[in-house]
């Protein structure tokens, strides 16, 4: 049996050190296993790690991307727990330099969203779900 989990989340980055100190203006905190060499920050339940793309791309032994521009048909989700919660954090977002693509809405499904991205176009969402559960330590459990 497969377990049912994400335990770790990597992204290719073109410029480590713009990302890691990107991901930094948020507040995020790296972890000890952080190097010169990549930054691994921990959030509720996942890893998330960032490795140079070439580096990623031999490892996985697929083509490199040309260039941060290349569409990646993946978007990370952070979920909040109140919907006035997506307005401030993507209101610290554009403050962090990040680039809002959508700004806070009323979503179709009855919750609330905006996507921003990362310098080098990573997509992340931030969304409040009327009827999501989380754990004590902020995982989102079920929606």
């Amino acid at each position: 049996m497969i377990p049912q989990r994400v335990s770790l989340l990597t992204i290719g980055a073109y410029d480590l050190p713009v990302l890691r100190a990107f991901y930094k203006s948020l507040g995020w905190e790296e972890t000890e296993s952080s190097s010169d060499h990549y930054a691994v920050f921990r959030t509720a339940g996942v890893l998330l790690s960032l490795f140079p793309i070439a580096e990623l791309a031999n490892d996985a032994g697929v083509d490199l991307p040309q260039s941060p521009e290349t569409f990646r048909p993946v978007t990370f989700a952070i979920n909040v727990e109140k919907p006035d919660q997506v307005d401030s954090i993507i209101q610290l977002i554009r403050e962090s330099g990040g680039r809002i693509l959508r700004e806070p809405s009323d979503a179709f499904w009855g919750g609330r969203t905006a996507y921003f991205c990362d310098p080098e176009k990573n997509l992340w969402e931030v969304a409040w779900n009327p009827s999501a559960v989380f754990d004590e330590r902020g995982a989102m459990i079920s929606f």
